[in-house]
């Protein structure tokens, strides 16, 4: 795992020592990514420069070190990924007359695209991947990023300049380029909690697609193009396989997951595994324990507010499939210690309060291993959030009863503060007391009067209406939703799920795993994102993937081979922190310093009205 950084400055002015000093800042800013090594490239007839900051965690030789060029001595790359299938690629390319200096994915990436080009090269790739590639023959950069978005690529052209980087604060640290905010995709991060693919924060600055390829020739002409989409997955797969039976699904899952989990386990240094305890940290960490001749490190993070803690639940787990396990219990003052750094891991605005518990994993998790395999992605490919269960419910309702009677309803459930609704949930057994009822109950009553089709939309919003918060902001229309309701899957949940993962998953989820791993310089792989285990789940009908009352059907039927259903089955608790808590305690004076009124009105951004008003609720 690494981070690169590059640019081309069109106006040719600089010379081969100015050019490597340039993207020598870029890549210095990505120190955390790569901690192991660092290398620059440059090549002044074409005004491009390349930068790369290793994490050395397959052939640690000098064999791996990058930028590196191919064998012809035509392309030269920079990368940053793990390339599972790197073996199985490496043996063809053999076969071909190609020779290998050393067992790094990187030689074999380079070699690859030297034999089919970019895109057949991307399309034969199996892992998680972000990488940039100089053609001295044409003059023309690529940059490819892998197909779920698990890797991250920032690219914009500004002026005489084109710069890319693993992260954005690779792009300010490159003289030339003065970053303006973009009020119109501030307004969305405040609906959605994060800024949606492909924008950024800044003005001028993209984020490259998941599954796509961009090249940009000599003359500043940038084309994009996708290897990869799940919209042609999903109707590559329209006339399902509706008739496959359970146990024949189950097995083939089961041995697509082997395989997976198998692939990125392949290191050259300590592994281990994050585990909650929920059905897809379970997993994982149970097909490592097949997998694996000794037994495999786990670690977890918990809470003292019980509301909260799924430690315990972890290590019952750990301690049936037989796991080194370590824990660490989090406190508001670490939460304090954390929050000053957050803006400089993330760069732009990013407001998932698990990135607080995530870091904090990831920190506890590299004292002890290199690389970590999580359980992210099981929820959005195989329907395992409550909103894809209560899209359901509520789309039944919308059939049955009038608007009268959902406005009725909606108005009695907002009627009911959401702390008076969490009381009420203490009066059912704790196995099944949901979390957080007030907050479910709200997004329940707020999605009764909306239309159909703007049922996913509000529940991911996190603030209705953001423009009248954002001064002189217009928010963006449309994207995967409305293209969902034209071109998506027939059935509603599966609508959502198609949404999330072109949205959600890389946008929040997958975001919050990078920068906050590759922040304390640990590789996290997620097996469950292996692109033919979301191909396979796509070739299912709803059914094999969630049932009334119950998410991620099929990927419990492989967990119940290996963990008892006592175990793990309880209420989704999601990785969640007590936020409402600590804000009401020892967080309340950091946070009304934050959102002082002068402050807010002297900045011109923000509307301090709304602010103050939702803070006091």
């Amino acid at each position: 795992m690494c981070g690169i950084a590059g640019f081309i400055d069109f106006s040719l002015r600089s010379d081969l020592p100015e050019l490597k000093a340039r993207v020598g800042r870029m890549a210095d800013a990505l120190t955390h990514r790569g901690p192991d090594g660092h290398g620059t490239w440059a090549d002044p007839r074409g005004g491009v420069a390349f930068g790369h900051r290793r994490l050395a965690v397959v052939d640690l030789s000098d064999a791996g070190a990058q930028p590196m060029e191919s064998s012809c001595g035509r392309y030269v790359l920079s990368y940053n990924g793990e390339i599972y299938n790197a073996d199985d690629l490496r043996r063809e390319l053999i076969g071909r007359g190609h020779a290998f200096r050393g067992h790094s994915d990187t030689e074999v990436l380079v070699e690859s695209c030297t034999r089919w080009g970019m895109r057949e090269a991307a399309a034969r790739l199996n892992g998680m991947f972000a990488f940039s590639v100089w053609d001295r023959k044409r003059r023309s950069l690529t940059l490819v990023r892998d197909r779920m978005g698990i890797k991250p690529l920032y690219w914009g052209k500004i002026g005489s300049l084109f710069l890319f980087g693993s992260e954005i604060k690779a792009l300010l640290a490159l003289d030339g380029w003065r970053p303006e905010l973009d009020r119109d995709r501030l307004a969305s991060f405040f609906r959605f909690a994060y800024v949606p693919e492909p924008g950024s924060i800044f003005k001028g600055v993209e984020k490259l697609a998941p599954g796509e390829i961009l090249e940009v020739h000599s003359a500043g002409h940038v084309r994009r193009k996708a290897y990869w989409s799940l919209d042609r997955v999903i109707g590559s797969v329209a006339n399902r396989r509706s008739d496959i039976p359970e146990t024949e699904a189950t097995d083939e899952l089961e041995k697509l997951l082997l395989d997976a989990v198998g692939r990125r386990m392949v290191a050259d240094v300590p592994l281990g595994a994050f585990l909650s305890g929920g059905i897809d940290s379970s997993l994982v960490t149970a097909l490592m324990g097949k997998s694996s001749d000794r037994p495999v490190r786990t670690f977890s993070i918990g809470f003292s507010e019980p509301g909260y803690n799924e430690a315990h639940h972890a290590k019952s787990v750990a301690d049936h499939i037989g796991t080194s396990h370590t824990e660490f219990f989090v406190t508001p003052k670490d939460a304090l210690e954390i929050i000053p750094n957050l803006s400089r891991v993330f760069d732009e605005p990013f407001a998932d309060a698990s990135q607080i518990p995530m870091i904090l994993l990831s920190r506890l998790t590299r004292g002890h291993v290199t690389v970590a395999l999580s359980g992210d992605g099981g929820d959005e490919i195989f329907g395992g959030y409550n909103r894809y269960l209560m899209a359901r419910r509520i789309e039944r309702l919308h059939e049955v009863l009038p608007p009268s009677l959902r406005g009725a309803a909606s108005a009695l459930c907002h009627a009911v503060p959401p702390a008076a609704w969490n009381g009420l949930s203490r009066l059912l057994p704790p196995s099944r007391r949901p979390v957080n009822l007030g907050d479910k109950m709200h997004k329940f009553a707020d999605v009764l009067t909306v239309a159909r089709g703007n049922f996913h939309r509000q529940l991911v919003s996190h603030w209705d209406q953001p423009e009248n918060l954002i001064r002189g902001a217009r928010e963006s229309p449309g994207g995967p939703w409305g293209e969902a309701e034209q071109d998506g899957p027939r059935d509603l949940a599966e609508r959502m799920q198609y949404v999330d993962q072109r949205t959600y998953l890389p946008g929040d989820i997958l975001t919050k795993l990078d920068r906050s791993s590759m922040w304390v310089s640990l590789e996290a792989r997620v097996p469950l994102l292996d692109h033919r285990v979301i191909e396979f789940a796509w070739s299912l009908p709803p059914n094999l993937k969630a049932r009334p009352g119950q998410g991620k059907w099929l990927l419990r039927r492989v967990l119940e081979r290996y963990v008892p259903n006592k175990l793990i089955e309880r209420p989704k608790m999601g990785f969640g922190v007590p936020l409402d808590t600590w804000l009401r305690g020892e967080l309340r004076d950091w946070a009304e310093s934050l959102l002082d009124e002068a402050s807010m009105n002297a900045d011109g951004i923000l509307n301090p009205a709304l602010i103050r008003e939702r803070w006091t609720e």
